[in-house]
């Protein structure tokens, strides 16, 4: 889902709070590049929010241990 915002005169934009859960101080992260601006809400415990990111890297890697530890 996306949703059109404006730039003020001030260099403001009002984001649909309700639609992403946010509420009055919570923290944003504004990651960008040269063409493009992405704003996100800040994970309150970044290591519950990094907890199985790019598990699918790890499959099939106990079998590739066992198969070096059984060739020792």
């Amino acid at each position: 889902m996306a949703a059109t915002v404006t730039l003020s005169g001030t260099l403001q934009i009002v984001i649909p709070r309700e639609s992403m859960g946010l509420s009055a101080a919570d923290a944003l992260l504004v990651p960008s590049k040269p063409d493009r601006v992405v704003i996100v809400p800040k994970p309150k415990r970044f290591a519950k929010h990094m907890a199985g990111l790019h598990r699918e890297v790890w499959q099939g890697a106990e079998s590739y241990l066992q198969d070096e530890r059984e060739a020792w």
